[in-house]
């Protein structure tokens, strides 16, 4: 697989797969930016404040939960199976969630909702990673990851329309906005449906002839779109096969095996949950409480931002596989921090105003993003096959437990206190993201351009024929 030229092939698993990531971003914008009309009697739901960040909290616990939940039976039943069923969870939840009657049931589709996002977190980058060739799998992965925020800026501008109430009525803009959500999430899902279960992942759990099958079908398919004659392969690995891998030995690869791997997953993780759910989450709030922008003009400078976000992964990604992941990820890490630090200067000295802000925002998510996107694919790639899933969804929940639980905390009681209380939270942000930049150049692992069980041999290797 690592050796195939690119075709068409694989960007059917790359439409299949990585579109996803714009659900999860349309999901988390879109109900920022209801949140106003919720709170309204007319809507049908009128929630009040306090239960507005409690949906919030609720769709973070569902994705912590899914993520670890479904993370460990992708790994134990295989990508394939699991990345149709998270799917088939988000449709449902999301589709439940436009006929919500009530606080309560509206939560409940909230939690499952980001249940069947966080599962798909594990399950699609595990999948990725190990169907994409590794010479493309870090531009490809950075830029997968980065759609996120295509789904963003969808989200804000859908929002501004759909809760116009000269188009759409007060109880019936905001159940459409779930509603194109499902729609989009079913167009996915039959694209997905072609896209092959991983030979890794069948190869290790005893089905030689199925992944071989696969491996076989693909590569046909590779070089009739290409027309290129394919590399003889002379290396291998001997196996032995099993049929799980239990959770104790998950656990035991990454805190006693590989420590510093798990410190640096870590680190990154949490640097970037904590800016991204912290200040980017909350920024409607700062321009709405500290420089009187309108409600319902607010919203359209997630646009910019969102953009930025995306076309920092999309533009810097190739440089990932060429100039190598530690100076990259270290880079933009470290970078986006310093950025931060600049932008809180000025924040705290009123040198900016609403559009000033938003433009250093730009710059600063620009090259933070592509570490963020980083560093979901440097979980999924330094750590053995048979616990690659769970390693995902571990450090994803850990990350986006305390960024979307503390840093929205912290920044809302931030905002009350002014803009010297922003500004400090900001410097907050700045020093998580330069300790975390620091830590991969340290910690970091070399693995552009390398077998993924180059990275990290396989558990079930024969240890008499692991260094062949």
């Amino acid at each position: 697989m690592d050796r195939l030229p690119w075709a068409r092939w694989h960007w059917m698993v790359v439409i299949g797969l990585g579109t996803v990531w714009i659900l999860d971003g349309l999901e988390v914008t879109i109900v920022g930016s209801i949140a106003g009309r919720l709170t309204e009697e007319d809507s049908g739901l009128g929630l009040t404040t306090a239960q507005i960040g409690l949906a919030a909290a609720i769709y973070v616990a569902g994705a912590c939960t899914g993520s670890l939940v479904f993370g460990y039976l992708t790994d134990r039943f295989g990508r394939k199976k699991l990345f149709i069923i998270t799917l088939g969870v988000y449709l449902a939840a999301t589709v439940a969630t436009a006929f919500s009657f009530n606080p309560l049931f509206f939560f409940i589709c909230r939690f499952f909702t980001g249940a069947g996002i966080g599962g798909e977190y594990a399950a699609i980058n595990s999948a990725i990673d190990e169907l994409i060739p590794a010479r493309h799998r870090g531009k490809i992965d950075l830029a997968i990851n980065g759609s996120y925020w295509l789904g963003t800026a969808f989200g804000a501008i859908l929002s501004v329309f759909l809760l116009n109430t000269a188009i759409f009525p007060p109880e019936l803009g905001w159940r459409i906005a779930f509603g194109l959500g499902a729609v989009l999430g079913l167009c996915i899902l039959f694209v997905r449906r072609n896209v092959p279960e991983s030979p890794r992942w069948l190869f290790i759990h005893r089905d030689l002839k199925s992944a071989e099958t696969i491996v076989d079908d693909v590569e046909k398919q590779v070089t009739e779109s290409t027309g290129e004659k394919l590399e003889e392969v002379d290396d291998y690995l001997e196996i032995k096969q099993r049929k799980s891998t239990g959770f104790g030995e998950i656990v035991r690869v990454g805190v006693t095996k590989y420590p510093k791997r798990f410190v640096l997953g870590l680190s990154l993780f949490i640097g970037q949950a904590f800016l991204y759910n912290a200040v980017f989450f909350t920024y409607a709030l700062v321009l709405t409480e500290l420089f009187d922008v309108p409600v319902d003009v607010a919203p359209w400078s997630l646009v910019p931002i969102a953009i930025g976000n995306f076309l920092g992964p999309l533009l810097l990604g190739r440089f990932f596989d060429t100039i190598g992941r530690r100076v990259m990820i270290s880079s933009c890490y470290i970078g986006s921090g310093v950025l931060l630090v600049v932008t809180g200067i000025l924040f705290q000295n009123e040198v900016l105003d609403a559009v000033t802000l938003t433009v250093c925002w730009v710059i600063v998510f620009f090259f933070a993003s592509a570490g963020a996107s980083a560093a979901y694919l440097t979980v999924s790639e330094i750590f053995p096959m048979e616990t690659r899933a769970m390693a995902i969804a571990f450090f994803y929940a850990v990350g986006t437990g305390l960024g979307g639980i503390i840093g929205p905390i912290l920044f809302g009681q931030f905002i009350e206190d002014g803009i010297g209380a922003v500004a400090f939270g900001y410097y907050i942000g700045a020093v998580l993201m330069i300790a975390a930049g620091l830590v991969e150049v340290f910690l970091g692992v070399d693995a552009e351009n390398r077998s993924l069980e180059d990275i990290a041999t396989p558990l079930s290797v024969n240890s008499d024929t692991s260094e062949q």
